[in-house]
Order: structure tokens, then sequence, then C-alpha cells
């Protein structure tokens, strides 16, 4: 062979393999890529090819999947009671990116995830059969809450303080997420959706953090007893009425001027919500001590998946004294979601240990064998002692049974509480947040269950607006529901 065809053989086996390398990334690299690429019409066509899985609630689906006619899209998703669930399951849709628990478990219910492939699917590349979501929602607390909290803008939080398991996630005023699952009509309803004044595609309960007031009370008396600043809920406390704001002209007065609130005990101060004695308290212990509680009950938290991602609550750093004081009545840059300050009640109710929450049970397969259990090894941690958390539970009985929390009152229930009016807008302008966060436990039979509502706006008048007034109402028709 001469030179020139030595060459002219080289360079044509370098064309050859510079051709499979180029084939090889196209089809591994860039097909990956195009693939997984959301403007990828077949990827959608795929997806509503068949039926998806469903999310379950107490045993029955909340979701299913309806025959389209005509189209290349063969199925649509459909909901049952889709403005009561739609917190939980959030959307499917043609058009738009899947929310909540279809967005989490997108792969698991559209048939895609890895852990249903069978032997013969992963030789004939045929899609398996989807799975399912099984929840921890318990439809009549669920109810409960979203009927009592009615026309109200706000939100409610049930766990069992035992299993961590989210009972009830409202968000009020809702949406249907079934207007969003045709590509044909999806877009005027998500026009109209975001175009509401009321936000109802936000989730209240999971993610809209708002100042909770009184209710953070709670977290600075828990970081006084396990600090040694008091010895129990009974001791009196250095605590001048009104507390003067170091570095301010302004006093930290009480709502009830008449309240025996001047060095008032633990107990006192929480079933009058005194405000001077939670504000000098915060200063007395420092920002540090006070975040570093609200840290163990979750504040500050990034990744708090429950598996849908709350947004953290946050107690902030860098304050003056002035701004501790205010943060130790829940104000200043004190923000809160009602599944927050519902956890803040189950550690009060669990012995002080807090167990990680979570509204999803279990994942299955197509033919119901669990992949997944979320109920088994969940992680749980010591927030204070438990000797802490049973004088904080009896000083929250005090507010429901003698204080402001009387409307949270259940026959044959124990119930503690603590109320909150959170301010809203420059100098209170705007109508303030009521809040509520409780516990309560069967008498019969030791059921228990912790609760934590937030009513943003009403009709109410602002004279009337109060935990007690419009939140504790809700929390009640929650725990009768949780208790039966």
């Amino acid at each position: 062979m001469n030179k020139t065809i030595r060459r002219a053989s080289v360079f044509t086996l370098l064309l050859v393999l510079a051709l499979l390398v180029r084939a090889t990334w196209v089809q591994y690299y860039d097909g990956t890529a195009l693939a997984d690429d959301q403007n990828n019409r077949r990827n959608v066509i795929e997806t509503y090819s068949q039926p998806l899985g469903n999310i379950i609630v107490a045993g029955s689906a909340v979701t299913g999947s309806a025959r389209t006619k005509g189209g290349d899209l063969a199925y649509k998703r459909t909901y049952r009671d889709g403005e009561l669930y739609a917190p939980v399951t959030g959307y499917a849709s043609q058009a738009y990116a899947p929310t909540q628990l279809e967005g989490i478990y997108q792969d698991l219910l559209n048939g895609t995830d890895s852990r249903l492939k069978t032997v013969l699917g992963t030789v004939t590349g045929k899609r398996a059969d989807p799975g399912d979501v099984v929840t921890t929602i318990d439809p009549a607390v669920q109810k409960a809450g979203y009927r009592a909290l009615g026309g109200n803008k706000g939100a409610a939080v049930a766990l069992d303080p035992k299993t961590g398991k989210i009972l009830a996630a409202v968000s009020t005023p809702s949406y249907d997420p079934t207007r969003l699952t045709d590509a044909n009509t999806a877009g005027a309803a998500w026009k109209s959706l975001n175009a509401d004044k009321d936000k109802p595609l936000v989730n209240r309960a999971l993610r809209q953090p708002l100042p909770p007031g009184s209710t953070f009370k709670l977290v600075v008396a828990a970081a006084a007893l396990e600090s040694g600043l008091y010895r129990n809920v009974d001791d009196p406390t250095d605590s001048p009425d009104p507390y003067t704001l170091k570095g301010s002209t302004k006093d930290l007065v009480n709502e009830n001027r008449s309240a025996p609130c001047e060095n008032a005990s633990i107990r006192v101060a929480l079933r009058y919500s005194c405000n001077n004695v939670f504000g000098k308290m915060a200063v007395d212990l420092c920002q540090d001590k006070v975040r570093a509680m609200a840290e163990k009950f979750g504040f500050n938290d990034r990744k708090q998946d429950v598996p849908v991602r709350a947004y953290p609550s946050v107690y902030p750093s860098g304050m003056d004294e002035a701004q501790t004081a205010l943060s130790g009545i829940g104000q200043f840059d004190v923000t809160a979601t009602p599944l927050q300050m519902a956890m803040v009640s189950a550690v009060m109710a669990n012995g002080g240990k807090l167990v990680s929450p979570h509204m999803v049970s279990r994942i299955t397969d197509g033919d119901g064998d669990v992949l997944k259990d979320y109920d088994d090894g969940t992680d749980s941690k010591q927030v204070v002692g438990s000797a802490t958390a049973a004088q904080l539970r009896s000083a929250m009985e005090t507010v429901v049974k003698d204080g402001t929390g009387t409307n949270a009152l259940i026959d044959g229930a124990t119930v503690g509480g603590k109320t909150g009016t959170a301010q809203h807008g420059e100098n209170n302008s705007k109508t303030p947040y009521a809040w509520f966060t409780s516990y309560g436990k069967s008498d019969g039979t030791g059921k228990e269950v912790a609760v934590a509502v937030m009513v943003e706006q009403s009709d109410a008048a602002r004279s009337e607006v109060s935990g007690n007034g419009l939140a504790a109402p809700v929390a009640r028709a929650m725990m009768q529901a949780a208790l039966k």
C-alpha cells in the first residue's frame, strides 16, 4: 500500500470514528437533554397517553384521569373536591409544570419513575403502570378547617404530635385545580387566578409566613425555662408595666390595660397575653438564646420538606434591644407559617419532642406494593425537656380555661392554646392577623392533635379581630374532628 492510500485510509477511519462519537453524543447526551426539555411536546403527549396514578386520602383517590375528545393528548387530570384538597395535591396541567404533590411525585404518577420498571419493561422500553401517593390527610379534619375558615382569607394546619402526620393543610380562598388541567382552557384560568387579589394559588398553610404575634410567646417562655431564667411558670418575673423600649420613648403596652401584668408569672402572662413580660424576657435572655430556641422548633430552616418545601419561618438577627423586645411578642421581623406554629404546640403536647411533620404516608407501585414508607423511621428531636413541656401545657390550658382562648374549649377533651393578634402595616394601619395555636387530647381515648390557625383577613370589624374571636373557633372545629 502506497503512502497516499494509507493516509486516505487513516483519514477515512478518523471520519468514521468522529461520526460514531457524534452519533453517540447526540443519542445519549443531546437525546437526554431533548427528552427533559419542558418545551418538548412529545413529553406531554407521552405523559397524558394513559391515566395517571392517584393521590389518596383515607383510602380514596382525590384525583383521577378523564379521556379527552380529539387532539393528541389522550387523557387529562381530574380532581374530586378540588378546592378542598388543592393545598395538598397542587395541580397536574397539560400546559403548566405540576405543583405540590403532583410535582414532587410527577415521575411516580406518570409511570416513568425508575422504581416502577420491571425486567420486561426494561427490555421492551414499555412505560410502567403508574404508582400512587398515599397521604396522611384526615378528610374529616381537612373539611372541618375548610368549612370553619369559610369566606375568610387564612390557613390552618393540624398535626398528630406523636407521629408527625399532617392531618390537614387548609388554605383559603382556594381554587379548583381542574381549571388548569386542560391545555385548551388552562391559559385563561391561569390568567384569572393570578389576577385575583386574594391570591388563591398561594398555599398559605405552608408557604406564606406572617408575623405570628403573641403565639410566639410560647417560644420565648420555653427559652426562659430551659435557660434557667425562671424556674417554673408560676415564679414572678421582673417585668415593669409598661415596659419602656430601650433607646425609644415608646412603651410596650398591653391590649388589656387592666390585666395584672406587672411582674406577672409566665402562666399569668400567657393567660392575659402580657406584652411587657415577654418583651422584657426576650431582652433579658438576649436575642441569641431566643433564636437558638426558635431554631430548635424549626425557625430559620430553609429545607423544611413535608415533602412540599415549606417557606422558612424566620427569627431575625442583628437586632437592637428595642427590636429584640418586639421580637419577643412575635413582631418586628419575626414570621411564621401555620405549619410552624402547629409544630410549636405539637412539641408541648409530645413531652418536648418534635417529630418531623409529613403529609405523605407511603408511595406504592401500580400493584399497590409499597416503594417507600414515610411513617417508618420518622426523624424526631428533643426540643425542650419534658418538665418544661409539662409546665407550658399547664399554662396553655389556663389560657383556654380562664384566659384569652376560651373559644377553643371542647367537652370531653383537655385543650391548651395561645392566641395571637399580630400588627399589620405601618403603625398597625391595616387589619391585624388573628392567630391561634393549640393542642387537644381526648379524655376518653387519649387521641391527640396540634392545630395552628391564621386568619389573614375577614369581614369582621377591626375591633373584633382577635385570635380567640376568629382563629380559635376554627382550631376547635378541627380538634373536635381529629379527636372523634
